[in-house]
């Protein structure tokens, strides 16, 4: 029989490693064993992904200086997550105020030259319902009676099979009632990003990083932070934000 090997990304062995340490830490804490054999083992470097992750100040900053009307959406993006399309794809009925629930379950999407319309998810595993955090509920629930969605027809391909027009009464949309996407909103972001002093480029996805992060640094498993992001495999999560979990377990005390 012809044998195969895996060879795991230095992302990954730097996790499974930090647990490792943790247990074998463990047993020598324990006395079970004298010595750890993690001692002086020497890591592949990980290639870093650069990113900038803002404290919640320029989260807090972001929201006031941006459109009032957008004034949640980075606290939806920071509180749980949400990849920009599924945010603008967001229906009143999504939201469970009462439960402390978003349900993702559509994103809005535009091709270059046509109207904006509701599409499928980026993978099965981006359908989620994830918890809503009480600042992000209390933004919400401003932002829904100061700015009441009103139904109108807009294209819904979520089913390939059944596409159909149908009314929408989307949480965010323009001034004019449009439905929102990458288009119309990059200058109102840019507008926001720039004033709060934010790195340059800065986008939406900056603040789903932060919202990984903390999940991280509260203890949450790769699994968890997978599902609550929405990613397609758990190697997707490790790839971005592995080189975090050893961080996290040196400040949880775990090593």
């Amino acid at each position: 029989m012809k044998e195969t090997s895996t060879v795991l990304a230095p992302s990954t062995v730097h996790l499974v490693f930090s647990y490792l340490r943790s247990l074998f830490g463990a047993a020598v804490s324990d006395r079970v064993i004298a010595t750890s054999p993690c001692s002086g083992v020497r890591l592949p470097e990980i290639d870093k992904r650069e990113y900038f992750i803002p404290g919640p100040e320029k989260v807090h900053a972001l929201a006031s200086l941006i459109a009032e009307r957008y004034r949640a959406v980075p606290y939806v993006a920071a509180g749980c997550g949400l990849r920009g399309g599924e945010i603008f794809g967001l229906e009143l009925d999504d939201v469970d105020l009462d439960a402390g629930e978003i349900r993702v379950v559509r994103q809005m999407k535009r091709m270059v030259g046509a109207p904006a319309y509701l599409g499928e998810l980026k993978s099965r595993s981006s359908r989620r319902t994830v918890e809503l955090p009480e600042i992000v509920a209390e933004a919400l629930r401003d932002h829904i009676a100061t700015y009441p969605p009103a139904a109108f027809d807009i294209e819904d391909r979520t089913d390939p099979r059944n596409v159909v027009v149908r009314p929408a009464r989307l949480l965010f949309v323009t001034g004019n009632g449009l439905p929102l996407h990458r288009s119309n909103w990059s200058t109102v972001w840019r507008s926001a990003v720039r004033r709060a002093r934010l790195p340059q480029g800065f986008g939406l996805h900056g603040l789903r990083h932060y919202f990984a992060t903390l999940l991280i640094y509260s203890g949450a498993s790769v699994k968890t932070v997978q599902l609550a992001l929405g990613h397609s495999s758990p190697m997707i999560t490790l790839n971005t934000y592995a080189h975090e979990w050893p961080d996290a377990l040196d400040r949880t005390g775990l090593r």
